[in-house]
């Protein structure tokens, strides 16, 4: 280790991992600290201790600080002290080999120190910055806080985030995937018009939507705060004046606002997030990455949080499955589906050659009747399944009880002797917390209770029973909520009791069932991500092609639900093996309208650029319904994509909050596969395309083949640089780019 007042030197660090090495500049003067690598420098100035970043790309943000609100003391930033020194020290970690620089911001006036820690990894484009809050003192009062970051750019000490461009966005997403929240594209005010304001969880992307290139920042640890990035832009195009990345977002539900501008678009807590208290205390660990390519910007995001947390693989062929929520919501609750006529699904999936010819389906009862599907009546059918060489999936929520309204008294939680009421998370006048309001609603639980324990322990022995090979966990959020009070008083946090309950799940699973168990999330924060192998990219998705489809919900759209996604490719293959996108649908989902054939086919294209497993939730004793799932489930390019799909990176995302999405995507390989999604009624989607956009080979001549037919429908002749690629409207095309000397072989 390395320690250092800053007096004028030049030390120049060589690092070397592997076969890579490349220089880490470092400079001191009297008024600063300048750390220069490949992708950024970091500027200390010695004077205030404010740090700026400055970018290759032209990015830089200006000016900022660090800071601790403390519940006694109040807010204390790196601006605050006097004397910043600096020490660096190597680093071996997961990630791989890196050099760390610490600043020190003291002085004799603060009776605690901060820590500003600042990594840059060898071979890696990003920074990792965190922030440590030390008392001076081991026998002082504990420090404590709900409120600490890293990295805040604040207007009192004049700080600046620029990026150039014509057209820059704020990538604002959710804390969650619930409500059919969308992820907002923010742009910057007209003139004369309010500065953009918001909040985005866990992560954002500051982005020129022209050149898809920007920076993202965000969280890389999730087992103790929710992470928020508060915001606000300037008036003068590209600039944002106020951007505070904190360890301690908590936010609830607003109905009087706009759902995705504060409506339900946070945390969904009523309690004020936890604090975390000691002689130290820690901010997130926050990544920093700026890249003309702003998806491998987030694919850099994804996989630094999977090499800090882990990540689930699975080495099979991806799962193809079938789920009745699709016929019915609880199942046989209306008696739209009894037991028998699941057989008689099971026998017609059996008949899908292709579509089950890479894996077992699995054939996922979800919310059902429970006087009617018994454990029993379930077991049967999964012998049943098993003869037509399919698995059993199972269903159930881990930390939330539906429930009727105030009627809890004397009710138990199954699989164990303790009381419901006694089970659950309060708010601050120590009422249970309803995770879903409404007479028959959803409670939240304790997930450090010993009875979410038992009862876990319940449904995954009903689970084995059946012989359930995947399960599907839902309303997870309920575990993450804050809480007044909590079984166990070492877990601070709603994001910490969640983890401790995932992780909970996640061996119980594993010993239970086994280790060969697929799990997939679906109403649940994006982290942690380590204990699923998939997650579903937006809530329900009912496949019509638009939120103001006659007759159709205004939500749960294929439309809506690939404008949040083409953001959010990047997760599959980095914090998941592949993405979901819910279930397509053949004929009509539950009371719903029948869906057209251009529909299902611009729904199965969706899932496939999301990388995607194949799911289908129809009726397949309708006709209608049986003979599209010959057309469009067993279609071998389909199926054959399925076994192992893979997201596309996008070329164009969606961008604004109109409906009208045209979108595009590409997924590079041997046969390079293209895709043109148009979700406005009235104009065509014609769009021009360069080799070199899509690392086409410049010597080769390529055919188009339409994806479903394989049919040749054009020509990219050897000579020619570029192409055109059109979709009419409310339509999707997917093109297969094949080489001449392969197609004529």
């Amino acid at each position: 280790m390395m320690k250092r007042l800053l007096r004028p030197f030049t030390i120049v660090v060589l690092l070397i991992c592997g076969q890579w090495a490349s220089a880490q500049k470092t400079i001191t003067t009297l008024d600063k600290l300048e750390v220069t690598t490949g992708h950024v420098t970091i500027k200390l100035d010695a004077h205030t201790g404010m740090v700026n970043y400055v970018f290759p790309s032209g990015i830089r943000i200006e000016n900022t600080v660090a800071y601790i609100n403390d519940l006694k003391s109040g807010i204390t930033s790196s601006a605050d002290f006097t004397d910043h020194q600096y020490t660096t020290a190597e680093v071996h970690d997961n990630i791989g080999t890196g050099r760390q620089i610490t600043i020190t911001h003291s002085d004799h006036k603060h009776s605690f120190i901060l820590e500003q820690r600042f990594t840059n990894y060898e071979g890696h484009p990003y920074t990792l910055i965190s922030l440590i809050a030390k008392n001076k003192d081991s026998k002082a009062a504990p420090l404590e806080t709900r409120d600490i970051s890293p990295i805040a750019v604040l207007p009192q000490y004049k700080g600046k985030l620029y990026i150039p461009g014509t057209e820059p966005r704020i990538l604002d997403m959710p804390f969650d995937n619930d409500d059919w929240t969308p992820t907002l594209e923010r742009s910057w005010p007209k003139v004369g018009g309010p500065k953009t304001t918001g909040i985005t969880y866990e992560f954002a992307a500051i982005y020129d939507m022209l050149k898809n290139s920007g920076l993202v920042i965000g969280s890389v640890k999730h087992d103790f705060w929710k992470t928020g990035l508060a915001y606000q832009t300037s008036t003068e195009l590209g600039y944002v004046d106020s951007l505070r990345v904190f360890g301690g977002a908590s936010t609830p539900d607003d109905p009087k606002l706009q759902p995705a501008y504060g409506g339900n678009d946070g945390t969904h807590d009523l309690v004020a997030h936890g604090t975390a208290v000691g002689q130290s205390v820690s901010s997130p660990t926050i990544f920093l990455c700026a890249m003309d390519d702003l998806h491998e910007a987030f694919t850099q995001y994804g996989q630094v949080n999977s090499a800090i947390n882990g990540k689930q693989t699975w080495n099979d062929n991806a799962p193809v499955y079938w789920n009745s929520f699709g016929v019915e919501g609880v199942l046989g609750y209306e008696g739209v589906m009894m037991p028998p006529a699941v057989e008689k699904i099971s026998d017609f999936v059996h008949t899908l050659t292709n579509f089950s010819g890479y894996s077992k389906p699995v054939m996922s009862i979800d919310s059902y009747d429970q006087g009617i599907y018994s454990t029993e009546v379930l077991a049967n059918l999964g012998k049943y399944f098993a003869k037509n060489n399919q698995q059993m999936g199972f269903y159930f929520i881990p930390f939330a009880m539906w429930n009727w309204k105030d009627d809890i008294d004397g009710k138990k939680i199954a699989g164990s002797n303790y009381l419901l009421k006694d089970v659950l998370l309060h708010d601050n006048e120590g009422k249970p917390i309803m995770y879903k309001d409404g007479k028959w609603g959803a409670y939240a639980m304790d997930p450090t209770h010993p009875a979410v324990r038992l009862y876990i322990i319940q449904q995954l022995k009903k689970a084995k029973a059946i012989n359930a090979k995947f399960l599907k966990i839902d309303f997870l959020t309920g575990g993450a909520l804050e809480s007044t009070t909590r079984y166990n008083k070492n877990i601070r946090t709603g994001m910490q009791a969640y983890d401790y309950g995932m992780k909970t799940l996640r061996h119980l699973v594993d010993s239970i069932l086994g280790k060969d168990i697929f799990i997939s999330q679906a109403i649940s924060p994006m982290f942690p991500h380590q204990y699923a192998h998939t997650r579903f990219i937006s809530t329900d998705v009912y496949s019509h092609l638009r939120d103001d489809q006659p007759g159709f919900p205004h939500y749960g759209s294929t439309g809506a639900s690939l404008a949040t996604g083409s953001h959010m490719g990047w997760v599959q293959g980095t914090l998941f093996p592949y993405t979901n996108l819910d279930v397509s649908i053949m004929k009509n989902f539950q009371k719903n309208p029948d869906l057209s054939e251009q529909d299902i086919k611009v729904r199965l294209y969706a899932m496939m650029v999301m990388g995607s497993i194949l799911g289908d939730g129809s009726d397949f004793r309708h006709p209608l319904a049986a003979t599209r799932a010959q057309t469009f489930l067993n279609n071998k390019q389909i199926a054959t994509f399925f076994s192992h799909p893979k997201a596309f990176i996008p070329l164009k995302a969606a961008d604004g909050e109109t409906l009208d999405q045209q979108l595009s995507f590409y997924l590079p390989g041997e046969n390079t596969l293209l895709a043109l999604f148009n979700f406005d009624r009235q104009r065509n989607f014609e769009q021009v395309l360069t080799r070199s956009a899509l690392h086409l080979d410049a010597g080769k001549a390529y055919q188009f083949k339409d994806l479903l037919t394989d049919a040749v429908i054009g020509e990219l002749k050897k000579g020619d640089t570029e192409f055109k690629l059109s979709a009419a409207p409310i339509d999707a095309v997917m093109i297969k780019l094949v080489a001449i000397d392969k197609a004529t072989k």
